[in-house]
């Protein structure tokens, strides 16, 4: 019986390695990854769409990161550093990375000219125009960037169990090891149903910030910004 494994309650609660354990792991290397690649990509990329410097470079060089196998670079770092979560979080990272850094800096870029105009003309700094002005436009796209990079990294955290690292890929090789087709299929459904819950949760998000800024509302959120 394919649902055979995830229907048996012992195995969401096996202490070694139960469902809720790898599930728990598996949520831990998506958050830990996209946070840290956020932490690089939301600032560079504010600061590429404001000033329209470095785009080529910057964007180019993360665009040309989504090319690198996720599982090559993965081994090679795990044999020249040391296995652990920290190999596994910073190349899930650089997968990361080029969604939110482009979506950042096309939010940024592409705010109301109309707005960013006004700002200027009320004697804004720059600082004041990213944050009150560009930001708020720019937040729906941004977080559509989180989206994109949150999804892809659901579905490659997988590769963390090849490192021993845990996570819910490991239902996927154990149970390719033993032929345990079961097993396998839970790992494929739970990593799907994770992904389309994040991706719900998400498109919520960007939906109501949506909402709250549009380009109808662009000269009332300069005019706002000024007060």
């Amino acid at each position: 019986m394919i649902w055979e494994y995830v229907l048996d309650p012992a195995n969401w609660t096996n202490p070694d390695a139960g469902i809720f354990i790898l599930l728990a792991q598996h949520l831990a290397y998506t958050a830990l990854a996209v946070l840290a690649a956020a932490v690089v990509g939301i600032p560079f990329g504010i600061w590429i769409g404001h000033t329209g410097r470095g785009r080529f470079v910057g964007i180019g060089l993360s665009n040309a990161a989504r090319a690198i196998p996720s599982l090559g670079l993965l081994v090679l770092v795990v044999t020249l550093l040391s296995t652990g979560i920290g190999p596994v979080v910073g190349v899930l990272a650089i997968l990361a990375l080029p969604p939110i850094l482009t979506a950042t800096a096309a939010g940024i870029s592409g705010a109301d000219s109309e707005a960013v105009h006004a700002a200027r003309a009320l004697g804004m700094t720059g600082n004041q125009i990213i944050g009150k002005v560009e930001w708020p436009l720019a937040l729906p796209l941004v977080i559509s960037g989180l989206r994109s990079a949150t999804l892809q990294v659901v579905a490659t955290a997988t590769i963390a169990a090849y490192v021993s690292a845990g996570g819910l890929g490991r239902l996927l090789i154990s149970g390719q090891a033993t032929a345990n087709y079961s097993e396998m299929f839970a790992g494929a459904v739970l990593v799907a149903a994770l992904a389309i819950l994040l991706d719900l949760l998400l498109g919520l998000i960007g939906w109501l910030a949506a909402r709250r800024t549009n380009p109808g509302r662009a000269a009332e959120v300069a005019f706002a910004a000024s007060r």
